[in-house]
């Protein structure tokens, strides 16, 4: 496969609202490329940035001779259990009848 062709494939972006001493911001990271990140002002610079930065993470990949991971399914028809888990401290758990 070539780096187009990674590239139509469904990798998990994550996107994260930044706001630190460099300012507010966006940064996103790649789920299955290690070091692959990018930032931007808005979401869109912030993604457009990621999808170059996952272009050359490919590229460089693929000149090095190394696997390109496959994108996780992670998210991609995944069935849930409904489940939600919620840790509490002791004292509070053991508290008849909860909170008072």
């Amino acid at each position: 496969m070539n780096t187009e062709e990674y590239l139509k494939l469904p990798y998990g972006v994550t996107l994260r609202h930044m706001n630190d001493e460099s300012g507010e911001y966006f940064f996103a990271t790649v789920e299955e490329m290690p070091g692959c990140m990018s930032d931007g002002k808005t979401q869109a610079e912030a993604l457009a940035n990621i999808r170059e930065a996952m272009e050359l993470w490919i590229e460089g990949r693929l000149e090095a001779g190394l696997e390109i991971p496959a994108p996780s399914a992670s998210g991609v028809g995944r069935e849930y259990s409904g489940k939600y888990v919620v840790r509490l401290p002791k004292s509070l758990h053991t508290r008849p009848h909860g909170l008072r």
